[in-house]
């Protein structure tokens, strides 16, 4: 395992690691919550994440050594907005892929078609296999989706999606199941 230095001295505002949890994408996960968040939507599950001081700055090779001490578990970026620190999350999403092949997921208000425009954002996106994208509508909400609070929020296969140059939904393996 072989963190390049900038991951090593690199930094994120981080709120909690979660280990084993199951709510954050398929199968067990280490999801890594970070601070920030302007999005502030109403009926939000997690509002103390939007404060960007909240938290405590932690190192990407700690947060990488944590990640890969669970070798079932996947990887979730939420928070708060991982795409309010983009360029630490994509020093942390290299070094995943460096040192495992685990599946890197990521929560975002964000739209795809913004993060795309925005070239500290698209580089994050070419590490992740799937983003969780759209803010929270509470009006949308609905108890039945799957990994997601609300209507407008899609599951896009970010790498289809970046070789296709248009949204690809993200397929569960469980719906191939038939």
């Amino acid at each position: 395992m072989t963190v390049s230095h900038i991951a090593e001295k690199m930094k994120l505002r981080i709120l909690d690691i979660l280990e084993d949890t199951t709510v954050d994408g398929p199968g067990f996960r280490t999801s890594i919550y970070c601070s920030g968040c302007a999005h502030a939507c109403p009926g939000c599950h997690n509002p103390q994440s939007w404060d960007i001081n909240a938290g405590k700055w932690t190192e990407v090779g700690d947060i990488l050594k944590v990640i890969l001490a669970d070798p079932f578990a996947d990887v979730t970026f939420t928070g708060g907005d991982p795409m309010y620190q983009p360029e630490g999350f994509t020093e942390l999403a290299r070094a995943i892929r460096e040192s495992s092949d685990k599946s890197i997921w990521c929560y975002t208000g964000f739209t795809f078609e913004v993060l795309l425009r925005k070239p500290a954002t698209r580089a994050l996106l070419q590490y992740l296999d799937v983003l969780v994208d759209g803010p929270f509508k509470q009006e949308l909400r609905d108890g039945d989706l799957l990994y997601r609070g609300s209507r407008n929020q899609r599951l896009i296969d970010v790498k289809a999606s970046l070789e296709q140059n248009r949204v690809v939904l993200w397929q569960s393996p469980m719906a191939l199941v038939s």
